[in-house]
Order: C-alpha cells, then sequence, then structure tokens
C-alpha cells in the first residue's frame, strides 16, 4: 500500500475545512470536513481526491468487483475513519471508495480461496487499480500482510442483523435533510437558522461531537426520497446559500 497517499488525501481533507471557514457564513467551520462527508447511514456527497470525482452509491445491492486488495496497519491505527469512527486495525473493517459506509462485504482471495467478511468504514484507496484497503486482521485472515497486495473479489453482503444475516439497504429511501452549514459557536448557528427559517419551512439546527469538538449544524427541510433532497439541494444553491448537500436523519 501507498502510505504517502492516504497521507495526501488526510491534507487534501484539511486543506477544505480551512478553506470552508474562510469562506462562509461567520463561525461556520465546515462544509467538506471528514465529520461531514460519510456519516454512520451513509454518504451520498461527491468527493475529489487527486482530481477525480467520485460519487458513493446509493445501496450496495448487486454490486460485485474485482481487482488489488491492500491494506493500512499501525501507522493509521488510533486515528479517525472517514464516518468517524476510530481505526482499529485489529477489527474487522476496510476502505472502499464509493460503497455506502457500514455495508458488510465478502472479500475473496483468488489467489488462494481464502475469504473474510468486512464492513465498509472508510475511504480508500486512491492508488490505481486497488479497489479495497483492508484492517491488518483482515489482510492476515487473506493472507496478503506479506506481499502487500492480492488479487481478490469484493461482493457487497448489506446490512448485518447483528448475526450472519445481512439485508441489502436501499439509500434512496429514508429521511433526509439538507445541511446547509456548521459552525463551532451555538449563536452563529441560531442566527443563520433564523435567516433561513423566513424563507424555508424545517430549518433547524443538530448537534455532532467529534475529536475537534461540538459543532451546530444547520440542516432545511425533511424529505422522504434522497432525490428530493438532492433537487433541494440545488435549489439552495441557486438561491445564493453558499453551501447546501442531503445527509440522512
Amino acid at each position: 500500500m501507498v502510505n504517502f497517499l492516504r497521507f495526501s488525501f488526510v491534507l487534501i481533507l484539511i486543506f477544505f475545512f480551512v478553506w470552508g471557514c474562510a469562506s462562509s457564513p461567520p463561525g461556520q467551520v465546515t462544509t467538506g470536513s471528514s465529520g461531514d462527508v460519510p456519516e454512520a447511514s451513509g454518504t451520498y456527497k461527491p468527493y475529489k481526491i487527486n482530481g477525480k470525482t467520485y460519487h458513493p452509491l446509493a445501496h450496495a445491492r448487486g454490486f460485485s468487483q474485482k481487482g488489488l486488495a491492500s491494506w493500512y496497519g499501525k501507522k493509521f491505527h488510533g486515528r479517525k475513519t472517514a464516518n468517524g469512527e476510530t481505526y482499529n486495525m485489529y477489527a474487522m473493517t476496510a476502505a472502499h471508495k464509493t460503497l455506502p459506509i457500514n455495508t458488510w462485504v465478502q472479500v475473496t482471495n483468488t489467489d488462494n480461496g481464502k475469504q473474510i467478511v468486512v464492513r465498509i468504514n472508510d475511504r480508500g484507496p486512491f492508488v490505481r487499480g486497488r479497489i479495497i484497503d483492508l484492517s491488518y486482521t483482515g489482510a492476515k485472515k487473506l493472507g496478503i500482510v506479506g506481499p502487500g497486495t492480492a488479487p481478490v473479489k469484493v461482493v457487497a453482503l448489506g446490512k448485518s442483523d447483528g448475526g450472519k444475516t445481512y439485508t441489502a439497504v436501499d439509500y434512496w429511501k429514508g429521511n433526509f435533510t439538507v445541511q446547509v452549514g456548521a459552525f463551532a459557536i451555538y449563536a452563529n448557528a441560531g442566527n443563520y437558522r433564523e435567516k433561513l427559517s423566513s424563507r424555508y419551512e424545517n430549518t433547524h439546527i443538530t448537534t455532532y461531537k467529534d475529536y475537534r469538538g461540538t459543532f451546530y449544524r444547520v440542516r432545511v427541510g425533511r424529505f422522504t426520497q434522497l432525490e428530493d433532497a438532492e433537487t433541494f439541494s440545488r435549489k439552495l444553491m441557486t438561491s445564493g446559500v453558499d453551501s447546501a448537500f442531503p445527509v440522512a436523519e
């Protein structure tokens, strides 16, 4: 695995975090940081790495893919994953560029036939030809810790019911809203909510905490279809809102 590229990915996220602070309403701290991209219920917002845009999938039903698997271990142990969890190199997790966060997948090493089941909780790997980054334990079980990479087949299983049964999840349906800002100071979030509430219904604030601190997210609208939330996001952007993207609630 090329650790340099994962490090570059982190730097890019930091850049957008700082840029968002400078170009947003007073006190707004994030529109593109890792804290706002893949939430626990999945992410729908496209993101760009090394000039390439990735579009996360709305569901994993019927997903199958072949390519190279790599792994990441001690250097990243204890760091935050894309969905805000702490990376544990001994857990059965993995990084994928587009599968919905929390999707369970079966990974088969096509060289030796070994199989594992892991949960997607991170984004990557951003190296040409590589389709999944496994935790150390997952890679060890597949026999690829030594060589570093191996050809694999990835098949999406879906969402776990807590046992060994998985169900396909359709992320197009559910409870959605549109996020328009996140603030470190509650008063600033309240002022922005009040400004928008005169024009839009269901303008509200939710609280989010991660390793950086507490943030107050301003969100507008409530929808049961992702497509409707995406349409409303575009409407907000054309009406002068600096940043708007759908999220699951």
